[in-house]
């Protein structure tokens, strides 16, 4: 495969890459975002495993992001 030219934008895969990477990172902040819910109706165990599968696909996303943002 080759390298795209300097001045042109980034590869198709690139760019799908970094809007996957988008969106993983907008379902973490809308897990972030809706956890207090969980802790205010009393279930602390499922507010507690929204934030760990929040901080994963954060993580994830910010990989993608920047994995896309090299190329």
């Amino acid at each position: 495969m080759t390298e795209p030219a300097s001045g042109t934008p980034g590869s198709r895969n690139a760019r799908r890459e970094r809007l996957v990477g988008l969106l993983v990172l907008g379902v973490a902040v809308v897990l972030l975002v809706s956890t207090p819910t969980w802790f205010a109706s009393g279930q602390g165990g499922v507010a507690i495993a929204q934030l760990a599968v929040a901080v994963v696909l954060a993580a994830v996303g910010a990989f993608l992001v920047r994995r896309a943002g090299r190329g």
